[in-house]
């Protein structure tokens, strides 16, 4: 494993931001293992170095605009942004749809990163790759702290991530019997 590997798995570990036990993930997916992404956010320190280690990988990208989908990408969306003194909006929940709010608008081809914590599936991710289109945007990379799909989810622009890992993930009715005797959390992203 890589030395930047090696220091991103100790900044997760150290802050309690990997846990084991019986997980209902945002997918509805089960897994034994969670990235829970707030525990590493409470850490300024850590946010800073994690922020600066995304960003020396998205040295080819040009960006003016990042956009985190709420919860789990405000913190590290805000920290990218500041790093990279680009302005900085997100989107939320309406109707259990991401959307874009109070005021937030984006100029026509202007460029956005789109900053996530977790990703498994991608759902968020595409909503906001949708969103930044819908405005008028253009899309031009999706920045990730951990890609649980260990590099097999794909998007139309190119995903950088810096730690890709993947921990298996059961549907409802398929969870392992060891598994399933330990009591289920969700515990949000």
């Amino acid at each position: 494993m890589a030395s930047d590997q090696q220091e991103i798995l100790e900044i997760f570990t150290r802050t309690r931001a990997l846990l084991e036990g019986h997980f209902v993930l945002r997918s509805g997916l089960h897994s034994g293992h969670y990235f829970q992404c707030a525990q590493v956010c409470q850490r300024m320190d850590a946010v800073e170095r994690l922020a600066e280690l995304l960003l020396a990988k998205l040295k080819p990208h040009s960006f003016a605009t990042v956009l985190a989908p709420a919860m789990g990408g405000l913190v590290i969306g805000q920290e990218v942004a500041r790093q990279a003194k680009a302005r900085y909006l997100f989107a939320e929940k309406e109707n259990n749809v991401l959307v874009m709010r109070r005021g937030f608008t984006l100029s026509p081809g202007e460029r956005v990163l789109i900053v996530e914590d977790v990703v498994t599936r991608g759902g968020r991710v595409l909503e906001c790759l949708e969103i930044v289109r819908q405005a008028g945007g253009t899309p031009v990379a999706v920045a990730m702290l951990v890609d649980r799909s260990a590099g097999t989810i794909r998007f139309d622009v190119p995903a950088i991530s810096l730690l890709e890992l993947s921990f298996p993930t059961y549907a409802a009715d398929a969870v392992p019997e060891a598994l399933a005797r330990i009591p289920v959390q969700k515990p949000g992203s």
